[in-house]
């Protein structure tokens, strides 16, 4: 391809609305564009990525097994409903009715779909497993888009549909697809790790994530793993052992309401009434699905959300507001205890909290706190249940290693469904026996706008991107330093031809502009091979070639330019 005649319109200065640099390169670079929140145009370099992408993911799907589909964005409510997800699913499921009123569901998934496609169809074991994805659009209506391509409201993904008729062979099943997963990423020129994560509105009995983990600011959730052993997981989904050597009191003392003047933080309790913060005991007070509660953690410890809204079982979760916090307290914000509550206020406690005597809890009056509460002789909790964040230097509960945390971005996910969406959508079959059984699912996503932006947060420098050759939008780019020289123009086109006639792709600069600039956009754009044509070469009949990952370059005469382009590519990732 020429320059003159595709569509790269890059750019100088950086981008104030692009906060990560994988996005503030795409912008630069000319890849995308923004239409609106959330919402961006792929330019012609970023359509290539993005098939090369889909190619790498449709070949090693199908390798596994997979049938390709296409299923409408477009669904209507009834299959939700029935599923039960359409209440369940949040404000994030785009929800609109079309102009016969009738409900409908923009996509953000397509268990249901799918699901009912197989319904109607499904009859008998011999017919099973059933391995079908496709590549699609989806949409999610994200409350606060950002990042570019790795949080947007309309996105494009891999996602892929298991039916089995049995737990052996789903898990035969479910392995095939974790290992097309790495070699799918790997391919990408990417390394990922697989962690346990949080089921979510997906529902089923286990989930996990494929995390790239990076040293950038990009790292959108914290993946938290042993030193010793395998075991990882997604920091809300974690468990721990607490390391904490904590010396618990042999006998109950009487409950003290104390003055705490100013004092309101955990920082400032502790301070003022000289104690550590894990004598402490914080009352979060939330509001799930509208109803309050009250979820208890020790003082040095931090709350998981994820953890407290499986907990309570609740579709929408979120953090009482301070006229809330009054309402159900009697107090304001920072002096609210589980002495005294509202009766209509749920109290969850966490195992740590559950085993401290004599701790500090806010007595639900404005400054002022309790000391020496005690679980069941003071009040009483409805569960005791894990709430707390797992964070580094934990203890492992596999093997009693130590955990560290990495920050991470998924860019792949897997489901364990088991038969939730198959019962109560029809997806069932007939065994040996002629007895009927619901099909045991698994779903599978890879997000194909969000895996190359993610790419791009490990493979970069001060001047622009560097591409893996496999999602690379061409390899080489070919760059006459003069276009009002008839001898460098003369060899471009007879190396641009030799190229494409030995099917190496290439991006030949053939624009009437100084140097530096061509230089600059070819560093900005990140393709992995340059070849420039200059005449201080050219009087010994060689052009340079070099890797835009490495300095070096090398002098390559004419003749031998097909040679030594595929003799780099073949070391270069």
């Amino acid at each position: 391809m020429r320059w003159s005649q595709t569509y790269i319109p890059t750019l100088r200065q950086q981008q104030s609305d692009a906060e990560l640099i994988s996005h503030q390169l795409l912008l630069r670079a000319g890849y995308i564009r923004k239409l609106g929140a959330g919402i961006y145009l792929y330019l012609p370099l970023m359509q290539r990525v993005i098939e090369k992408f889909s190619n790498i993911v449709r070949e090693e799907m199908n390798r596994a097994g997979g049938l390709e589909i296409t299923m409408s964005v477009l669904c209507p409510a009834e299959l939700w409903q029935q599923s039960g997800r359409y209440d369940t699913i949040g404000k994030e499921q785009m929800r609109l009715k079309d102009r016969h009123q009738h409900d409908m569901v923009l996509c953000g998934t397509h268990e249901e779909s799918v699901t009912y496609l197989v319904s109607g169809e499904l009859k008998s074991y011999k017919q099973l497993p059933l391995n079908l994805y496709q590549i699609q659009v989806k949409f999610r209506d994200e409350i606060r888009p950002r990042f570019g391509l790795m949080r947007g409201r309309e996105f494009i993904m891999k996602d892929a549909y298991t039916f089995d008729a049995d737990e052996t062979s789903f898990a035969k099943t479910y392995q095939g697809m974790v290992d097309a997963y790495f070699a799918i990423f790997r391919r990408a020129g990417i390394e990922v790790v697989k962690v346990e994560s949080d089921t979510g509105a997906m529902g089923g009995k286990a989930a996990h994530e494929f995390m790239l983990l990076v040293d950038t600011n990009a790292g959108e959730e914290i993946i938290i793993n042993c030193e010793k052993c395998k075991y990882a997981a997604n920091v809300e989904k974690a468990e721990f052992t607490d390391p904490a050597n904590l010396k618990i009191d042999n006998e109950l003392k009487d409950m003290e309401k104390v003055d705490t003047p100013g004092a309101a933080t955990i920082e400032e309790v502790t301070a003022f009434l000289k104690v550590d913060a894990s004598r402490l005991v914080k009352t979060l007070m939330y509001m799930a699905d509208g109803k309050p509660v009250a979820a208890l953690i020790r003082g040095d410890r931090d709350l998981n959300e994820i953890k407290l809204k499986n907990a309570v079982k609740a579709n929408e979760l979120e953090m009482a507001n301070p006229e809330q916090v009054q309402q159900y307290t009697g107090a304001p914000v920072g002096f609210a205890g589980p002495i005294g509550l509202k009766e209509n206020v749920k109290i969850l406690v966490d195992p740590l909290v559950a085993k401290l005597k004599n701790f500090i809890v806010g007595a639900n009056e404005n400054e002022k706190h309790i000391l020496n509460v005690n679980l069941g002789r003071d009040f009483k909790a409805a569960h005791t249940v894990d709430l707390s964040l797992a964070r580094e230097g934990d203890i492992c509960p596999r093997c009693g290693g130590r955990l560290i945390k990495r920050d991470g971005i998924e860019v792949g996910n897997t489901f364990m469904l088991g038969t939730k969406y198959s019962e109560t959508l029809g997806a069932k079959y007939l065994d040996a026996e002629g007895k009927e059984h619901p099909c045991i699912m698994g779903s599978y996503g890879i997000g194909i706008t969000r895996t190359p932006q993610a790419v791009l947060e490990k493979y970069f420098d001060d001047k622009g991107i560097i591409w893996p050759k496999s999602i690379a939008p061409y390899l080489v780019e070919l760059i006459p330093i003069s276009m009002e020289s008839p001898e460098q123009v003369e060899t471009a086109e007879k190396i641009y031809n030799l190229l494409r006639d030995n099917n190496i792709e290439v991006l030949y600069d053939d624009r009437p502009e100084r140097a530096g600039v061509k230089f600059n956009d070819a560093d900005l754009v990140g393709l992995p091979i340059r070849i420039t044509i200059g005449d201080k070469s050219l009087k010994q009949g060689k052009v340079e070639l070099k890797a835009r990952s490495e300095k070096d370059m090398e002098l390559v005469a004419v003749e031998d330019i097909v040679r030594a382009v595929k003799k780099l590519a073949e070391r270069l990732n």
